[in-house]
């Protein structure tokens, strides 16, 4: 089958021919129809990731496919089953053995694209500010990289749970996005204040923090008084440092997480979300915003979508 494969550290996808996967007990083969892409891949691709898999491996996060195969102990899932996977690698190829209990039934109403551009996205916002951050109507919630894969549905659910959301993004074209995401402020990181205008607005009672870097420490002095701060990525390339006087002073809380890391701690808490999300798209609550799909042999440009920030919402392969 076809893969693209990370054969070396810092360089280009190459396309790999390699045995298909088979299904080993509690598995299940799939299928790839579409993988969606996240800056994580990027990481991946460097070796600065979390979690770094031994060379050759083959990249993708999160797919959408059909089943093929069922492996021993696995008894909820059939083949000719759609799914969609959060895998954490292995979805840039025909065929992926993952998991069945990472492995979450499409209904019809959703499509290919949009199944495989909504576990990480969706799931990360939902979780980060419903289970972490307990985000309350009427709150305030500010959100950096606002017209990112992650950041652009933060603004989304944000405003689905009744905060006012102000969307920081770069230039006018990202932030017209996120304004028809349902952000009710818009900043231009490239010109405003943040901090300035944040506080001018009221301040920040909770803080959805993809960027780190002077993003992020701007944000932190426009918090009000028990304000929660999320980091949950460092696209600037810079991981703050967080002075601790500052929280004392304000009372604020800065809340870690990972949101891949809830498939071995709690998956729970992975499933519920997902089953509330997959209810909100089957309503028409909620719209993912996919801004390109490219085919697998072109893996690479559409990765430099990501990497040139050319992209709004998620990028998405299509495999099959």
């Amino acid at each position: 089958m076809r893969a693209m494969q990370v054969t070396e550290l810092g360089q280009p996808l190459t396309l790999e021919d390699i045995p298909e996967p088979q299904a080993a007990p509690g598995q299940v083969v799939v299928r790839v129809h579409t993988c969606g892409l996240n800056f994580g891949d990027l990481l991946i691709i460097k070796g600065t990731y979390q979690e770094k898999p031994q060379l050759p491996f083959t990249l993708g996060m999160e797919l959408c496919g059909t089943v093929t195969a069922v492996g021993d102990g696995v008894t909820d899932l059939v083949p000719g089953q759609r799914v969609a996977a959060y895998c954490g690698f292995d979805a840039l190829a025909d065929y992926a053995a993952i998991p069945a209990n990472v492995c979450v039934p499409v209904p019809d109403e959703m499509t290919d694209e949009h199944a495989a551009a909504f576990l990480i996205a969706y799931g990360t916002s939902h979780v980060a500010l419903s289970y972490k951050a307990g985000l309350k109507p009427g709150e305030r919630l500010l959100v950096l990289g606002a017209s990112g894969g992650v950041g652009l549905t933060a603004v989304e659910l944000g405003k689905l749970m009744g905060a006012e959301v102000v969307a920081v993004a770069r230039g006018a074209e990202k932030l017209q996005v996120a304004k028809q995401a349902g952000a009710d402020h818009l900043i231009n990181s490239e010109t405003d204040d943040i901090r300035e205008v944040v506080k001018g607005l009221g301040g920040a009672d909770v803080v959805y923090d993809p960027i780190g870097g002077d993003q992020f420490r701007a944000a932190l002095r426009a918090c009000n008084p028990e304000a929660r701060l999320i980091p949950l990525g460092f696209a600037s390339g810079e991981v703050p440092q967080i002075p601790a006087n500052h929280l004392l002073v304000k009372n604020l809380t800065v809340i870690g997480f990972y949101w891949g890391g809830y498939t071995r701690v709690n998956p729970t808490v992975l499933t519920d979300s997902f089953r509330e999300l997959i209810a909100w798209y089957v309503e028409g609550r909620i719209h993912p915003h996919v801004s390109h799909v490219l085919p697998l042999e072109e893996a690479n440009a559409a990765l430099d979508l990501l990497r040139t920030r050319k992209a709004t919402g998620k990028v998405v392969v299509r495999i099959s």
